[in-house]
C-alpha cells in the first residue's frame, strides 16, 4: 500500500495493485473565489498542486465522497479519463454521469472492484441547519487480502457514523479531513482538534492521518496547531500530518 496526499482531500492510493484517486481537485492556485460567508476573502485553492496533473488523470478508479468543488472540480472532470471507474454515494450518481463518466457506480453499501472491497460510510458535514444545507456526504473503507484496512472518513465531524465505522471495521489507518472548516456563524463542518482527539480516544488501535488542511480559505486549523495539540495530548506516535505531495503510507 502507498498513499500520497496531493492537496486538500485529494489522495492518490496504490492498494492491492490498484490505483485509486480520491476527491480530485485540480484547480490552479487562486483561480476560484473564496468560499462565501467566511471570515476572509482569500481565493482558492490557497496552494498549488505539488505534482504534475498528468500523473493523476488515469487511475484505475475514482472515489468521490461528495461533489463540493474542493473535492470534485471542473478541471478534474475535464482532465481525468472518462473511461475511469467512479464510485460515489447514490445522491451524486446522476451529476457524475452527466459529466460523461459512464462507468459510475453508486455504492449502496459495498462493492468489489479488482479484489478490493469498497464500503461506503456515512458522515455529518456540520451541525444544525448548516449541516443540512451542506448535503449528504460519505466516506469509504478499503479492504483487501494482505492489505491493511483503510478508512477514509470524508468531510465529516465526529459523529455516530464515524464512531460506528471505527467499531465495525477496526481500521489500521483512518484518514480524517481536519482543517476545522467553518463559516462566520455555526460550528465547524469538518473535524477540528477535538474531533481528531475523539477518533484517537475511541479507537486506540488505529493510526490517524490528518488532511484537508491549509488549502481552502475557510479551513482555519493549521498543521502546526494540530501538531501542537496532538503532542500535548500524548498522541504524536499515532498521528501523521502529511505535507502536500507527501507519501505518508508506504
Amino acid at each position: 500500500m502507498k498513499i500520497q496526499l496531493i492537496r486538500n482531500a485529494t489522495l492518490f492510493i496504490e492498494y492491492a495493485g490498484v490505483t485509486l484517486l480520491v476527491d480530485p481537485m485540480f484547480s490552479e492556485k487562486e483561480t476560484n473565489p473564496p468560499v462565501i460567508n467566511t471570515a476572509n476573502e482569500l481565493r482558492n485553492p490557497r496552494v498549488s498542486l505539488p505534482v504534475e496533473v498528468e500523473k493523476l488523470v488515469q487511475p484505475d478508479a475514482l472515489l468521490v465522497t461528495h461533489r463540493h468543488p474542493d473535492h470534485w472540480d471542473e478541471p478534474a472532470q475535464k482532465q481525468i479519463s472518462k473511461e475511469t471507474a467512479v464510485f460515489c454515494q447514490p445522491e451524486d450518481e446522476g451529476e457524475i454521469r452527466a459529466a460523461r463518466f459512464a462507468r459510475t457506480t453508486p455504492v449502496e453499501r459495498s462493492v468489489t472492484f479488482q479484489g478490493i472491497t469498497l464500503t461506503r460510510t456515512g458522515g455529518q458535514h456540520g451541525t444544525g441547519e448548516i449541516g443540512k444545507q451542506m448535503g449528504p456526504v460519505c466516506g469509504f473503507v478499503l479492504q483487501a487480502e494482505g492489505e491493511p484496512t483503510v478508512y477514509i472518513a470524508g468531510d465529516t465531524i465526529w459523529c455516530r457514523d464515524v464512531e460506528e465505522a471505527l467499531d465495525a471495521y477496526q481500521p489500521d489507518l483512518t484518514i480524517v479531513n481536519a482543517g476545522g472548516a467553518r463559516f462566520v456563524t455555526g460550528d465547524p463542518i469538518i473535524m477540528d482538534v477535538n474531533d481528531v482527539l475523539a477518533v484517537l480516544r475511541h479507537q486506540p488501535d488505529t493510526r490517524v492521518a490528518a488532511v484537508h488542511m491549509e488549502a481552502i480559505n475557510h479551513c482555519f486549523l493549521t498543521r502546526d496547531d494540530l501538531k501542537d495539540a496532538i503532542e500535548k495530548a500524548g498522541y504524536s506516535s499515532r498521528v501523521i500530518i502529511p505535507e502536500d505531495g507527501e507519501i505518508f503510507a508506504d
